[in-house]
């Protein structure tokens, strides 16, 4: 049994029409497979995670907790990029099953945190999984919600955000311009954008990375080149745009852990990520940029 998203065949198309501004391979993955469950994503945050901060020594056998914690560690290097973000308004862009923004709330007293995914159950997955939080709002409405919308036409009014955030979601955006435009648009001036997730070294890179990696193959992801990715940004009128590579805190031990794992570890291609990056065709990335 795959841990990851089996690639597509020309038998295995969705049930019924993809929601709105998704494809039908992200909708399918999204929806009836419902990638938060599957065992490589232990914890529900389907993440690759980040690794560096795991206690204990660095060669010891991974577990399960391990990976929850590197899950939710990749939320806190993100959330870490804000400065002074208690209080503050919080958009979490991709927010799958919300989890990442129950930590934001709960760790970093970002508030109010929106998440918005563009698929219907994964907006309905997070209310569920949130449901103890929503009631608890009791006397502050609107401390955490969820909201169905695409990432190139966030439904926020302008200035309406001071923290954007995304965790391993732009591999999935088609039109990356409409998402940075939108980001510059609900920011506030001063506002920050953090965004996290893997992207092609090159042009070349980008080409190659189908060969290796069904989920570019079969429509699942988009292989953006990280330069570009940044100079999109920019364009958009985004300011201090920098590019910083985490994978050395990422693959490796991705890797290792699901090695350790007697049912992950014949999961063959899930595991040619590391080979992607060892190659030079990927890298995992924080982004991070300035409204304004």
């Amino acid at each position: 049994m795959t841990q990851q998203p089996p690639p597509a065949g020309p038998a295995d198309p969705p049930d019924g029409p993809a929601p709105p501004d998704l494809p039908e391979r992200v909708a399918r993955v999204y929806g009836e497979f419902d990638l938060s469950t599957v065992p490589a994503f232990a914890g529900g945050f389907i993440n690759f995670g980040y690794w560096t901060g795991l206690p204990g020594p660095a060669d010891r056998e991974l577990t399960t907790a391990d990976r929850v914690r590197s899950e939710e560690d990749l939320y806190r290097l993100v959330l870490g990029t804000f400065d002074r973000p208690r209080g503050r308004t919080a958009l979490d862009v991709g927010c799958g099953r919300g989890l990442g923004c129950a930590l934001a709330l709960r760790e970093f007293g970002l508030e109010p945190v929106i998440g918005l995914d563009a698929h219907p159950d994964q907006i309905a997955r997070a209310r569920d999984a949130n449901a103890d939080l929503l009631t608890a709002a009791g006397d502050s409405p609107g401390r955490l919600e969820f909201l169905l919308g695409a990432a190139q036409r966030i439904p926020l009014p302008d200035g309406s955000v001071d923290c954007l955030f995304s965790v391993e979601a732009a591999q999935h955006f088609r039109d990356l311009p409409g998402f940075a435009r939108e980001a510059a648009r609900v920011l506030r001036p001063g506002g920050r954008l953090a965004l996290t997730t893997f992207f092609a070294r090159t042009r070349a890179a980008a080409r190659a990375l189908p060969e290796l990696l069904p989920p570019y193959a079969d429509g699942l992801d988009v292989p953006h080149v990280v330069d570009e990715v940044a100079a999109t940004l920019t364009a958009a009128g985004l300011r201090e745009v920098r590019v910083r590579p985490i994978g050395d805190g990422v693959w490796e031990p991705y890797d290792r852990y699901m090695a350790q794992q007697p049912e992950l570890r014949d999961d063959e291609w899930p595991r040619r990520y590391l080979t992607a990056y060892e190659s030079g065709l990927l890298d995992y990335y924080l982004l991070t940029a300035a409204a304004g």
